[in-house]
């Protein structure tokens, strides 16, 4: 249910910021200013607003962030940030490790809070509850979860994840319910409540070469939400990596389609190589190249 309201949000949503320091290959751009760029863009709205962040899980790409990237990640964190953990804050995926991961520092230092309760892996029996913020009473239960979830169609054949309107359905004791972990943004309803999954904050795959990133803005009295769109550079996505990926393999495909696969193989799989070789008449500098490449 989005439309426009007036006066103040109570919260701001948001998922999957994916802190990084290395560069994705699909972008073309300067992606660690860039980053920081949207994070201070959210951090400007949670100030004009006063409201509490709302963040479904994957602050961090990786569990263990580099103390460069926490010490950043400290100077542009907005005030009054609380998030779960999703599976890529996690060591091996694992609740058990959550002391050695990268947003457990933050908490010790007060930056963040982490809720309790619907990290990535967990069932909601005990609820991320948001109460009191700001003398601002809310009136029915909040979930943050992070988990797979989606709207419409299945995003692909045989997928066993809940859409959100059966998530909805099936906890109909939560009013408004933040997912994180699928970077694609949508907005659920059902008999009033709302599910809010707010996509990734960058754009991270080529696939997303025309995504929009957003944050919600929601309104208690109301329970809607409106999205703010971040600012994004044009140009600075590329599929061109995918493409010559598919190139190199359709020559190596017709490569191996000429070859004389009709010999008998050794145990030795070094030896395999060097009969398949011979057998084709492959040329020393190709020889020289695939040697190296097993040494």
């Amino acid at each position: 249910m989005e439309r426009r309201v007036l006066g103040n949000p109570d919260l701001i949503l948001t998922s999957d910021w994916h802190l990084r320091e290395d560069t994705p290959t699909c972008r073309l751009d300067d992606y660690w200013a860039a980053q920081w760029k949207k994070v201070d863009f959210v951090a400007a709205l949670q100030k004009k607003y006063n409201c509490l962040v709302l963040h479904g899980g994957d602050l961090y790409d990786h569990w263990k962030p580099s103390p460069n990237l926490i010490r950043e990640t400290m100077l542009h964190l907005p005030e009054s940030f609380c998030t779960i953990y999703g599976q890529h804050d996690l060591p091996q995926h694992s609740l058990e490790l959550v002391h050695k991961c990268g947003i457990n520092v933050l908490s010790t230092a007060g930056y963040l809070t982490i809720l309790a309760g619907t990290h990535w892996g967990n069932n909601p029996e005990v609820p991320s509850l948001i109460r009191d913020y700001s003398s601002t009473r809310l009136n029915f239960q909040i979930l943050v979860w992070h988990v797979m979830n989606y709207s419409g169609a299945k995003p692909w054949p045989g997928c066993l994840d809940s859409s959100a309107l059966k998530l909805l359905q099936k906890y109909p004791q939560f009013g408004l319910i933040l997912t994180g972990d699928n970077h694609k943004p949508f907005v659920e309803t059902y008999e009033g409540r709302l599910l809010v999954n707010p996509g990734s904050l960058m754009r991270m795959d080529a696939d997303q070469i025309d995504f929009k990133p957003r944050v919600y803005l929601w309104y208690s009295a109301t329970n809607t939400v409106t999205p703010v769109y971040l600012p994004i550079d044009e140009g600075v996505v590329t599929r061109e990596h995918i493409e010559q990926k598919v190139q190199r393999e359709g020559r190596i495909d017709a490569y191996v389609s000429k070859l004389d696969l009709k010999w008998k193989g050794e145990m030795d799989y070094l030896e395999n190589v060097r009969i398949l070789m011979l057998k084709n008449k492959t040329r020393t500098s190709v020889q020289q190249i695939v040697y190296k490449a097993l040494d």
